[in-house]
């Protein structure tokens, strides 16, 4: 068999650049280890939620993706910061009006992404999709790569991706090092009802140990609802993960300091490491490193799948200029220098703001608080902190 694409890996990223290269008319076959969930309440369905950025959302919409998603989302107007070290809370709001027509983003739900991605796939004929295999062998020359698949099929290729996850086989077949680091926290997350309204502000509070971020979400039964992202040192999250729900709910309103009033858990609990992570590659012979397979950051800013979709966006920029070179040294040596500099800017930047806010103590909450004011006040440096976030500068 032969195709113009391979894609191994069936997250987001995988199947966002299947949808991607599908489109625009190249032959696909993309590979998903995991079997398919079908059922959002089965063991294994991802409930987290992404905020799309302005970029990401216009590329979701340039490869028809967006108007399957557009309604299950949730505008994100402002960002606010709560300070809750202190006696009294500190709230400080970014609108993104002040830099855009547009939100700064959408939240959505990767359960509503992954059943639109799939749904667009079934209307590309071009793109194989199969889910429950892998990859168990891949082989490459200046010509091709030539990936063996579970199900004992061989497949060549004239640009394998390799969307794989952080701990990437191919990457590491490939022999291509990493910069890894360790925060010692863990990410918990979940949706929760609440009283109050969210009026689509995505709220970041800060006290210690990382951020309790609630992003909005369309209302649960009839109820407001929101996402959120816990980090927190490993023993603090653990303990929360063990409490049962009347418990579990007191305490997370307690560390949300009450911004929505009571708070009401509504979906299962998730737990992952915060690592960053760097790629000294993005690329090897007709090979391309995308998403965590090339970057890792904390879930902070929503950095990490929107640093993934800009990896697609330039690949297939770079494929659909010269699709005769698609996988050529040229293409994905353009790549690497493009995706690179950008990823390694992202993976410092969220290391840095993690550190700050998981510092203890009153000395580093009155430098959090000096510095939120600072950014808070001073317009110039404020409008241009939002853009970098969004990446629209």
């Amino acid at each position: 068999m032969h195709k113009d694409i391979v894609i191994s890996g069936g997250g987001i990223a995988g199947l966002t650049a299947a949808v991607s290269f599908g489109e625009a008319g190249f032959e696909v076959l993309c590979l998903d280890p995991t079997a398919p969930v079908t059922d959002r309440t089965n063991h294994g369905a991802d409930l987290r939620t992404t905020a799309y950025l302005q970029p990401a959302q216009a590329f979701l919409q340039t490869i028809g993706l967006w108007p399957l998603l557009a309604d299950r989302s949730a505008p994100l107007q402002i960002m606010r910061i709560v300070d809750a070290a202190g006696e009294a809370l500190i709230r400080k709001d970014f609108n993104a009006a002040d830099i855009s027509d547009a939100p700064f983003g959408w939240n959505l739900g990767n359960w509503d992404m992954r059943e639109g991605l799939l749904t667009r796939l079934d209307a590309l004929p071009n793109v194989d999709f199969q889910p429950g295999v892998s990859t168990t062998d891949s082989q490459t020359r200046s010509t091709e790569a030539r990936v063996t698949l579970s199900s004992h099929q061989r497949v060549s290729c004239k640009l394998l991706i390799a969307a794989d996850g952080r701990d990437s086989p191919i990457r590491h077949a490939a022999k291509i090092r990493t910069q890894h680091t360790d925060f010692g926290q863990l990410a918990l997350s979940f949706a929760v009802s609440h009283k109050g309204p969210h009026e689509n502000i995505s709220t970041e509070v800060h006290k210690s140990g990382g951020p309790f971020t609630l992003v909005p979400l369309p209302d649960f039964n009839g109820k407001p609802s929101s996402a959120v992202v816990w980090m927190d040192r490993v023993n603090a999250i653990k303990e929360m993960q063990s409490l049962h729900t009347e418990a579990f709910n007191a305490a997370i309103t307690e560390r949300s300091a009450g911004v929505l009033g009571q708070l009401e858990l509504i979906t299962a609990r998730s737990a992952w490491p915060i690592i960053s992570q760097l790629s000294d590659q993005f690329c090897a012979e007709r090979t391309a490193f995308i998403a965590e397979a090339a970057h890792v950051v904390p879930p902070i800013g929503a950095q990490g799948l929107n640093l993934s979709l800009g990896d697609i966006e330039v690949l297939l920029d770079l494929a659909k200029a010269a699709p005769a070179q698609i996988g050529e040294a040229d293409m994905l040596k353009r790549y690497h220098q493009a995706r690179r500099p950008i990823a390694q800017s992202r993976v410092i930047g969220v290391g840095a703001l993690n550190r700050a806010s998981k510092a203890e103590g009153p000395i580093a909450a009155r430098a959090r608080a000096l510095g939120l004011d600072a950014i808070h006040r001073i317009t110039p440096l404020r409008h241009q902190l939002m853009q970098l976030g969004l990446g629209i500068r």
